[in-house]
């Protein structure tokens, strides 16, 4: 048998220099996965930045990147630099076009007087900042948290798999008229206690906007609560065998 630790043939040399690597990531695994996921979840922020500061090819290389992850709906989206956080359908229609169509609504970034989207809508917001915060919190409770059964992790992307999937063939109907743009039934069922406003489109404050947010971080602590600690027994088996 070859003796890693004495032998200085090339090959002996090679596989220590691995294992130091290996063991160096399973030590700094956190540290990694905040970096890679940092970029991740900032970058589109830093596209309405770069709108801002009249850098639009770089900003459309964000969106572009980003358009494969996100349907990118400007009316479900948040706006910086503008007069509002987020704007109703028709608000969208008179600056871009009187479209319902989805490829041209996903199209439209914003203006200076509106401000600039982010890359990527409020749930995907919710949901991928969720899991780099939530990662945080729980690593300094991670040797009294064992983590979720696959059970307790389904409950959590319940909710947003049936409000997503309702989005869905809302939009079927044609956007800015399916049952989740008016909420009718919603409507109905509480008895119009609260303001129109709360049940009709998607603005800031709306119910279909609270849900996308709730849901979307609820998804986060399912993700968090049940795949971070087997990634932490993981890197701590390799540090055990090293």
């Amino acid at each position: 048998m070859i003796s890693y630790e004495h032998s200085s043939s090339p090959e002996c040399v090679q596989q220590r220099q691995t294992n130091r690597w290996v063991y160096w990531i399973a030590r700094n695994w956190l540290l990694i996965f905040s970096l890679w996921f940092g970029i991740l979840v900032s970058s589109p922020f830093i596209a309405p930045i770069l709108m801002k500061f009249d850098m639009e090819p770089l900003a459309r290389i964000i969106y572009k990147i980003y358009s494969f992850l996100c349907h990118q709906l400007p009316q479900r989206s948040f706006f910086f630099f503008g007069k509002q956080f987020t704007y109703p359908l028709a608000e969208i229609k008179l600056a871009w076009y009187d479209s319902n169509n989805t490829i041209i609504l996903r199209q439209f970034i914003g203006t200076s007087s509106m401000g600039w989207k982010v890359a990527w809508s409020d749930r995907m917001v919710s949901m991928y900042s969720s899991i780099l915060f939530l990662t945080w919190f729980w690593f300094p409770f991670r040797k009294r948290f064992h983590g979720f059964r696959w059970e307790v992790l389904l409950i959590f992307l319940l909710p947003l798999a049936i409000d997503g999937v309702s989005h869905l063939i809302s939009d079927f109907a044609g956007i800015g008229y399916g049952f989740r743009d008016s909420n009718a039934w919603l409507a109905r069922l509480t008895k119009n206690l609260f303001s129109s406003s709360f049940y009709s489109g998607d603005a800031w404050g709306s119910f279909n906007s609270i849900m996308r947010l709730l849901t979307g971080f609820l998804y986060g602590v399912g993700v968090v609560g049940f795949g971070l600690p087997h990634i932490d027994k993981f890197f701590k088996n390799i540090i055990t065998e090293e």
